[in-house]
């Protein structure tokens, strides 16, 4: 909570609001400032590039500029997955 907000349209913290993140394009908030490796990464987030990103960003885009330095745990990443699954008005589907 205290890098991104989960609400639509809510204003950027340190980074962008992740409403809609399942699905929506990379890097493609307007007006954030997002590091050219995550730019360069091009496409949508589904859960498994998510789940990837999360699992540790500096290896999934080498130059990133998030500093989190990533979740382990796959019961954790599950439990995320399914919280970022919440923040949408229609959901995209869990993986099987």
């Amino acid at each position: 909570r205290a890098c991104h907000a989960g609400e639509r349209n809510a204003p950027f913290r340190i980074g962008t609001s992740l409403w809609g993140i399942v699905n929506q394009r990379k890097a493609a908030h307007p007006g954030f400032n997002y590091s050219s490796a995550l730019k360069a990464k091009g496409g949508t987030w589904s859960y498994r590039e998510l789940a990837d990103y999360l699992n540790n960003p500096r290896k999934f885009a080498p130059g990133t500029s998030m500093a989190f330095v990533g979740i382990a745990s796959y019961r954790r990443m599950a439990d995320l997955l399914a919280y970022l699954r919440t923040l949408s008005d229609d959901p995209a589907p869990l993986p099987n």
